[in-house]
């Protein structure tokens, strides 16, 4: 019956199209704060499929849910990982990656520094756990899957990932600290980072947690890894990065994103497409950004040295910084800013986006335009989504070493896609209850859900706007026009179409 009525109201359709033009559109305008008082956080992700939770890191080594219902903290840490060396401003709990499945087998995995004694300062261990029968609780039993040793307290990398390609998990190592890749514990002449053979470290490392014939039987190397087989650590899928922080894969196209400290003149941010068959070499120590390390500016340059994506120079002006925070390419709701890729430098304060297609050509500094409701956007050391892909911002404090003011931040668009009233990033039939709901309300009225037109009221114009979109994704369109469009009344053959839809709609009722 609904399928009848919508065909007989389409009829409308056909003779006026005005009906069809899209509400008002701007670009991201804020941020909303959805938790503060937080201990040092660093991360904050979603488990798959879950909509209604995010889950905090903080380096200390706890973790916490934050319920998006009503932006609430339970006081009860979802896990603590109670031997976490978080002594320096670079070591602790850095990440925290759910298993694809998780759903089914609750498993995730951490990444965490822990102080194991003997010769290395610290050493990075990547462990898995699974939740407890309480969804909000994990259990404390942790399995070990690697670790390796870090010569000094700083450039541990810390994020982890699974690839929507291949399902791997994918971590982050930096070169183990100190300066130029060199010193106690850093390989002579060449650098940990790049070092191919029994040297995990200044890498991306790629793993099967699924599998089994990795050192120790608790994960796997994948068979398609770029050294298996040959000179070359198992483990490793791409290499020659320095502090390589924050990363992510772009949920549309699969690709890879990667934020790498630099050292003393570029910040840069790498990038690997989801074809990728690894091997890559980013060039650190001998190179750094686009040029070369002043240290080493006298030796060649790796061979097939891949350039960052882009980098910027050190300092305090509007396109420059001192520590650069590996963002996330925008994939949520609001088609406005489909396809930017944000990052930011938590060194300098600055927030950016640019156009992956042209990264120089388009770098915009959006720190004026998108002020926080609450507090300051300062100290931003980290990106993450939830399950529909709106972007939040995580502030660690004050300072590095303030405990006490650590917020995240959600942000904050305009514009969805017409018809999408929840705000899921798909038009599709929950939107269709939400426009009954609110039909008939206008700006007077108590609410306007429902309102795909922009003109304060719920009619049956936004219902053809539902209609026309109805399983568009905002991840799959282009960005939408920002110029306003007056929409007209419908016309005589219009309001026909409406009475067909009022008789559907009370019958419904």
């Amino acid at each position: 019956m609904l399928r009848q009525y919508i065909s007989v109201f389409s009829l409308a359709v056909l003779f006026s199209p005005s009906l069809f033009a899209a509400k008002v559109y701007a670009e991201a305008v804020g941020l909303e704060l959805v938790a503060s008082g937080l201990n040092t956080p660093v991360y904050v992700t979603h488990a798959p499929g879950d909509t209604e939770r995010l889950f905090i890191v903080e380096k200390a080594g706890t973790i916490k849910i934050l319920n998006l219902a009503d932006n609430s903290v339970n006081p009860t840490p979802f896990l603590t990982v109670p031997d976490t060396d978080s002594n320096s401003n670079e070591e602790g709990l850095l990440g925290l990656a759910f298993h694809p499945d998780y759903a089914n087998n609750g498993r995730f995995f951490i990444n965490v520094t822990v102080d194991d004694g003997g010769a290395a300062a610290t050493r990075t261990h990547i462990r898995e756990y699974t939740v407890s029968s309480d969804p909000n609780i994990a259990d404390p039993t942790a399995t070990e899957l690697l670790f390796y040793n870090q010569p000094q307290s700083n450039h541990n990398g810390g994020w982890i990932g699974f690839s929507p390609n291949d399902g791997y998990l994918y971590i982050m190592s930096g070169d183990g600290g100190g300066g130029d890749d060199t010193g106690t514990g850093h390989t002579l002449g060449t650098g940990n980072a790049q070092d191919i053979t029994s040297n995990l470290l200044g890498k991306v490392l790629r793993i099967d947690v699924d599998g089994t014939n990795g050192t120790g039987g608790n994960y796997g190397n994948p068979a398609t890894n770029p050294f298996v087989g040959e000179t070359g650590d198992d483990e490793i899928w791409a290499f020659g990065l320095r502090n390589p922080f924050r990363a992510s894969f772009d949920r549309k196209t699969h690709d890879l994103w990667i934020g790498d400290v630099g050292q003393g003149t570029k910040e840069e941010i790498d990038f690997q497409a989801a074809d990728s068959e690894g091997g890559e070499n980013y060039g650190w120590r001998i190179l750094e950004g686009s040029g070369f390390n002043p240290t080493y500016d006298d030796q060649p340059a790796p061979a097939n040295a891949v350039p960052p994506v882009y980098d910027y120079g050190r300092g305090t002006g509007e396109f420059q910084g001192f520590v650069t925070t590996g963002g996330y390419v925008y994939r949520g709701p609001d088609p406005e800013v489909q396809g930017l890729y944000f990052f930011a430098d938590v060194g300098s304060d600055n927030i950016w986006t640019i156009d992956p297609t042209d990264p120089y050509g388009s770098v915009d500094n959006i720190k004026s335009n998108i002020p926080p409701n609450i507090g300051t956007a300062n100290n931003i050391v980290s990106f993450g989504e939830d399950s529909v892909g709106n972007l939040y911002f995580v502030k660690i404090g004050t300072t590095v070493t303030n405990t006490t003011t650590g917020a995240i931040y959600k942000l904050v668009t305009d514009a969805v896609v017409p018809g999408d009233f929840d705000g899921d990033g798909e038009v599709d039939g929950e939107d269709l209850v939400i426009w009954q709901e609110g039909y008939g309300t206008n700006s007077d009225a108590e609410a306007t859900d429902g309102d795909a037109d922009g003109d304060a009221d719920v009619d049956g114009r936004d219902f053809l706007v539902w209609q026309r979109n109805f399983g568009m994704r905002s991840i799959d369109v282009e960005p939408l026009t920002s110029s306003p469009v007056i929409i007209p009344e419908p016309a005589t053959i219009s309001l026909i179409g409406l009475g067909l839809l009022g008789y559907w709609w009370c019958k419904r009722r």
